[in-house]
């Protein structure tokens, strides 16, 4: 931790970068715990294991010194005028003395979530990237799962995806032949939603497209049993239109992946007003015994970790812009902090089109002027220029 402590305060070119795009990250997610919008827990849990992060936000502001953050952030809001940079009231209280995260006093203390319904057959509706990983999730955890798809040539796809998966497993000595047997025995691929009438829970992986999940979640509120639960893996999308269109609007929640689903361990559990409380504890227990870390927030867009993300990642692309500073200064000083990508390599991870989407997203839904998508970001996606998927981004593959 120190290390990372003393590249972020260091007097050269790559603190006073690491500083630039750290500072407002750190504040924004001490707005969001200041907010009661999630645990201190929930959000390094967040950042941990959704983005790599070696520390959470939280724990790096203690670190470093509230103190520390907040002198930061009024130097850097005296240089831009961006209420963003303005401190949190959170920040400046602790800066006084008043408490610190790793005191977080609506911390979960209570035993670990249980089973409040029984789930034996799990149901996903999807069969892209994502859909296969999932269902390769829970059927290697030991739970039968039907998924379904629209056509057979789809349904086969994910069988061959998860078939090589296991055969990669098998080379590197973590699987045998008999729990590839198992695992594939376990699973039921179908082209007709009816298939998950017996289903103790489904999680959609569909197209991120809110007309298509609504038509999606009328059917399944026609076919699912009683007490089934409706899951959504949607990272934008409102959970709550999902659930108003159903006639069970207490046993919908999100469930929300990352991907690769087999291997990262983030799960988002995402609640909305009218989600039971038997469900989300259900949905977080089923996390912890598929091996995932579930941590728990509310219907709004971003949820913690595309919220916390998209906005230092467009910080850093508004920074190039302004300051004429290299890719590779930024993503080399961001790197040296400990972070497992610079900014602009992680852009070409996720794609730039998707960036801007969520930024988008974003700025529609909470409105400050400081999240408008950087213009660099608008150009290189009006240039086709996406990322690795398209072999140029702000880097070239």
């Amino acid at each position: 931790m120190q290390d990372i402590v003393d590249r972020i305060v260091a007097d050269d070119q790559g603190g006073r970068i690491a500083r630039a795009l750290l500072y407002p990250y750190l504040n924004h997610a001490a707005t969001m715990f200041g907010s009661g919008y999630a645990t201190a827990a929930d959000i390094d849990a967040g950042m941990i294991f959704g983005c790599g992060y070696p520390v959470g936000p939280l724990t790096l502001i203690d670190a470093l010194g509230a103190e520390t953050v907040v002198s930061g952030l009024i130097e850097q809001h005296g240089r831009t005028g961006d209420p963003l940079h303005q401190p949190a009231d959170v920040l400046t209280r602790h800066a006084a003395g008043d408490g610190s995260f790793s005191e977080d006093p609506n911390a979960d203390t209570s035993a670990a979530p249980s089973f409040a319904r029984p789930i034996a057959t799990v149901g996903v509706v999807g069969t892209g990237t994502m859909a296969s990983g999932i269902v390769e999730v829970f059927a290697k955890s030991g739970y039968d799962v039907v998924y379904v798809g629209r056509g057979q040539d789809k349904v086969d796809g994910v069988l061959a995806r998860i078939t090589k998966s296991l055969d990669k497993a098998i080379s590197r000595g973590k699987l045998d032949e008999d729990g590839k047997s198992d695992v594939l025995g376990r699973l039921t691929g179908s082209t007709e939603r009816e298939a998950l009438g017996d289903a103790d829970i489904v999680v959609e992986a569909i197209a991120e497209d809110l007309d298509i999940k609504l038509e999606l979640f009328r059917d399944l509120d026609r076919i699912c049993k009683p007490g089934a639960i409706l899951a959504t893996t949607t990272s934008s999308l409102s959970i709550a239109q999902c659930a108003a269109v159903t006639s069970r609007p207490a046993d919908v929640i999100g469930m929300h992946f990352f991907n690769p689903a087999p291997v990262m361990k983030l799960v988002e559990v995402v609640t909305t007003d009218e989600t039971a409380a038997d469900v989300d504890e259900t949905v977080r227990a089923l996390c912890l015994a598929v091996g995932k870390h579930p941590v728990s927030c509310g219907d709004r867009a971003g949820f913690i970790v595309n919220a916390l993300l998209f906005p230092y990642l467009n910080d850093a692309i508004r920074l190039h812009e302004a300051e004429g500073l290299s890719l590779a200064e930024i993503d080399d000083a961001m790197k040296a902090t400990g972070l497992p990508m610079g900014p602009f390599e992680l852009l070409d991870v996720v794609g730039n089109d998707v960036s801007l989407a969520i930024q988008q997203t974003l700025i529609g839904a909470f409105g400050h002027q400081g999240w408008q998508p950087a213009r660099t970001l608008e150009k290189v996606v009006a240039d086709g220029k996406l990322g690795r998927k398209t072999k140029e981004g702000f880097h070239t593959y």
